[in-house]
């Protein structure tokens, strides 16, 4: 029996469950031969740098590079945008100012954020972008100016100091349009570099390429596992796998439409996924045939036809509303709502790489000019991960200062807790403080303390008229003394938690439900707080 053109499902067959969770696994290759192969190139360009870079570049891309033809120069690159067709060269530009107007929209304000709370400690963050970015677009066969706009204008957007990009030039050739794309997206410098050896070249730096702090872009098998082995030394933005489309359809669509839409990411890959979920059995017969008439006249139509038959599926499902499960249940990268009243729909998707609502938006808008990126979390992973944007390429640093009477309103707490966990250090660095700001108090003993073994339960109080709970170091004090440490009598000294962990209100109304936030000038989604000069 030959294998069906694409799987026919429905969900009321007793055993969907069970078929809905295998269409959704992807087994990956056996990459282990990849994975040593792709070692031993990582090690070999960290030992040896430039030399080993271009050894590789020599080899797999079959052209005699030299150090000094590592990079294009800008007179190339001035070139290239006289050379590539300038109908097109006026396309990407319309498509990059697209991307520049949604990513600067999705910016969020920069440098320092902070308030104050009621015990006077100081609390804040400060958003910093990257200092180095690296870009990698894939070339030889594939050309694709698209990947370097949706990678390069996010990080330019964010402000990152330098955007390095490489890729591959077989035989030293490279689509003009590449060059032309990375001049309209601000890229700093190019390099004639692919593969692994690029990775590795872009984590450690060698003598011409510069070290980055974070690598994003698509790849082969080999670009994936460089990411995945060299992540810890340098960011990365995600591991793609294949690309998915699920498209959930009403009756009263084009069956012709849909049949093209799950075709866009068909063939991109023999294990790019295509689903198609309707509540209208006619419809999926329909959009079944049109599958096959539309792939007699494309060009890659064995790659799709593989696709289809091997991770494809049409769904019949109940109704809408069991379709939106099944989609979240998925998380694909990208879903089409060809609904007619998309709006009361998406919501009811939790997890989605991107959606596009309606029947007037195709997949294919945002792969080019609709303005987000579409570099988007593949194999479920929209459950936890987002789309490549301006935050990507962001650090977030949290900011922390304690006045004296800050640190003698929170530092017991602390200290209870760093005893709690047996941290006999941290509690002496808190407690040499509080004693410098407390006469009444002895001397710290961090390094006297008991093994954690030796404890009370933390719910036993500490007897009457025996030094600080948790401090037998620290001589018994006042009510008034424990009231300026924020201590709220006996039952407040126990180790584990209890009121004193509750003395740290903060000030004024909160916009989010929350007492005691305060709200002020900047805006930071649904808070705002007070920025510093």
């Amino acid at each position: 029996m030959s294998e069906p053109f694409i799987r026919r499902l429905d969900t009321r067959q007793h055993d969907f469950a069970r078929r809905f969770e295998k269409l959704l696994l992807w087994q990956e290759d056996d990459l282990r031969e990849i994975e040593r192969s792709v070692a031993g190139i990582i090690a070999d360009v960290r030992q040896r740098g430039d030399e080993a870079l271009l050894e590789y570049t020599r080899t797999f891309d079959r052209f005699p590079i030299t150090r000094e033809t590592l990079a294009f120069s800008a007179a190339e690159a001035d070139a290239a945008m006289v050379a590539a067709d300038a109908f097109l060269v006026k396309t990407l530009e319309s498509a990059s100012r697209r991307i520049w107007d949604y990513h600067r929209w999705q910016m969020p304000t920069m440098g320092v954020s902070r308030f104050e709370d009621r015990t006077g400690v100081t609390l804040g963050q400060r958003l910093t972008p990257l200092a180095r970015v690296g870009i990698y677009v894939p070339g030889g066969l594939a050309s694709y100016p698209s990947t370097v706009l949706m990678n390069a204008i996010p990080a330019r957007v964010a402000g990152v100091g330098e955007v390095v990009m490489v890729t591959p030039t077989p035989e030293g050739r490279i689509d003009p349009l590449i060059l032309a794309a990375a001049r309209l997206a601000g890229v700093d410098r190019i390099f004639r570099i692919g593969g692994a050896q690029a990775i590795a070249a872009l984590a450690f730096g060698t003598d011409t390429v510069p070290a980055v702090d974070k690598i994003v872009g698509p790849g082969n098998h080999y670009v994936a596992t460089a990411k995945r082995q060299l992540f810890g030394r340098v960011g990365i933005d995600m591991l793609a796998g294949p690309s998915e489309i699920l498209v959930i359809a009403d009756r009263d669509n084009d069956p012709s439409w849909l049949a093209a839409d799950l075709l866009s990411q068909a063939e991109h890959d023999p294990s790019a996924q295509a689903i198609l979920i309707t509540d209208h059995s006619p419809l999926a017969d329909a959009v079944e045939e049109e599958l096959k008439a539309h792939l007699e006249l494309l060009s890659r139509r064995d790659i799709c036809r593989k696709s289809l038959a091997d991770r494809g599926a049409i769904i019949v499902a109940r109704d809408l509303q069991e379709a939106c499960r099944l989609a979240s249940q998925a998380a694909p990268e990208h879903l089409e709502l060809a609904v007619a009243d998309p709006e009361a729909y998406y919501l009811q998707v939790r997890s989605a790489g991107a959606i596009f609502l309606g029947r007037y938006t195709p997949e294919a808008i945002g792969d080019y000019v609709a303005g987000p990126s579409h570099v988007l979390p593949t194999g479920g992973s929209a459950r936890f991960s987002s789309p490549l944007g301006v935050h990507d390429f962001i650090k977030r640093t949290s900011l922390i200062g304690c006045s004296p009477a800050a640190l003698r309103g929170i530092g017991p707490a602390a200290s209870r807790l760093a005893r709690a966990e047996g941290l006999s250090a941290h509690r002496l660095s808190l407690d040499l403080r509080l004693l410098d700001l407390d006469p009444v108090r002895r001397e710290p003993t961090g390094a006297a303390d008991p093994p954690p073994t030796e404890r009370p339960p933390p719910s036993v109080p500490a007897p009457s008229g025996s030094p600080i709970a948790g401090h037998p170091g620290l001589s018994p004090v006042s009510e008034s003394t424990l009231a300026g440490l924020g201590v709220a009598g006996e039952a407040s000294d126990n180790v584990g938690p209890g009121p004193a962990l509750a003395t740290l209100p903060l000030e004024g109304p909160s916009p989010t439900g929350n007492p005691g936030q305060t709200t002020a000038a900047t805006n930071f989604g649904e808070a705002s707080f007070q920025e510093s000069p």
